[in-house]
């Protein structure tokens, strides 16, 4: 049997400030609904109150603000756009990876998604924080409002790595003018999240044309073209014992970039049972944020198609292959786009997962 050990993400943060007597109320309400939320409050709104007995204290919002703001997934502040503007502008640095920000007022009329309203879960959170006050939420992407699809959110949904980012906005105001793309999507894994009004038949592309590649290999593209890498690829590996992370991070990355393939497609490791302690192989995994797949003797010799069985492999663990077999099961029996790489103290090969699974 296959035992998988995934790896292990921290539960959403979310922090909740509150700068008056009403944002204290409203931040009570709200923590209710957030399971595991901080509460910040302003030790300048209390007056003679007691501190709420879940909350925290502060002094100086923007020194408060400052200190926490990467630390959490997303905020709800509980005061002016005006205020959260001047004293967050400072701290942004990207919407790949800002967190989210909602402003509410402090009567819970209104809960505004200011910040990453789509890869941060900013409008998401608007949704939720409305809907636990009884608040509007107020959402302002342009793909939103005009009920179109985002590139980026579509992105997010499916697991797809932006490899450039920087052309997000590019192919949302196609979308937005209601012009078509040009999709490569070889898999298929894109083209079944879009519907065909927005693409391009095959051969029409113009000069002004956006383009889209949804592929993980590493091959020449048009220029300003939007490239997102699916998690498609599974590298399975074998190792004596003691191999250490950084011979083993080496044949990963020479064997993808001799290949063409994207590292940013891989989507899991597998390897035999008898590694489920292997310090490198474990350390590798996480440094990727990838899950590894252990696979017992009887399940690896279940894969009929080994291209590179070792008589020495066999001798010792019971199995005709390792990387090969564990590869083609990681992928849910898909194609061997790899076949067993053998250097040093460490094998490799990489299948890609069947499309049906993507």
């Amino acid at each position: 049997m296959m035992r998988d050990l995934p790896m292990v993400s921290d539960p959403e943060k979310i922090c909740i400030w509150a700068i008056t007597p009403g944002g204290i109320i409203l931040g009570e309400k709200l923590q209710a609904h957030f399971p595991g939320s901080d509460f910040m409050v302003s030790s300048g709104a209390l007056g003679k109150n007691p501190l709420p007995v879940t909350a925290g204290l502060f002094n100086r919002l923007g020194t408060a603000l400052e200190k926490d703001f990467k630390h959490y997934d997303g905020h709800i502040c509980i005061f002016s756009t005006g205020i959260a503007v001047r004293l967050l502008a400072p701290l942004l640095h990207s919407k790949l990876n800002d967190p989210a920000v909602v402003v509410m007022d402090d009567r819970g009329l209104h809960a505004i998604s200011l910040i990453s309203g789509h890869l941060g879960g900013g409008n998401e959170l608007a949704h939720r924080a409305a809907g636990a006050t009884g608040a509007t939420p107020v959402i302002t992407t342009a793909t939103d409002v005009n009920a179109l699809p985002s590139i980026d959110m579509i992105a997010q949904k499916c697991g797809f790595v932006i490899e450039n980012p920087q052309l997000i906005k590019t192919v949302n105001m196609a979308f937005l003018k209601r012009e078509k793309v040009a999709l490569v999507d070889p898999l298929p894994c894109l083209v079944k999240s879009l519907c065909e009004e927005f693409l391009e038949e095959p051969g029409q592309s113009g000069k002004k044309t956006v383009f889209i590649q949804c592929s993980d290999k590493v091959e020449p593209v048009p220029r300003e073209t939007l490239v997102l890498r699916p998690k498609s690829l599974v590298a399975g590996m074998g190792c004596n014992r003691g191999t250490d992370q950084a011979e083993l991070w080496a044949l990963l990355c020479d064997s993808f970039e001799k290949h063409g393939l994207s590292l940013q497609s891989l989507a899991a490791l597998g390897t035999t049972e008898v590694k489920a302690d292997e310090p490198g192989l474990l350390d590798l995994a996480r440094s990727l944020d990838v899950p590894i797949l252990f696979y017992d003797k009887e399940t690896l010799n279940s894969v009929k198609n080994i291209q590179n069985p070792s008589k020495t492999v066999e001798k010792f663990l019971g199995v005709k292959s390792v990387c090969e077999a564990a590869a083609i099961l990681a992928s849910h029996n898909g194609k061997l786009v790899v076949p067993k790489i053998k250097k040093g103290n460490a094998t490799l090969a990489v299948a890609r997962i069947e499309p049906d699974y993507l």
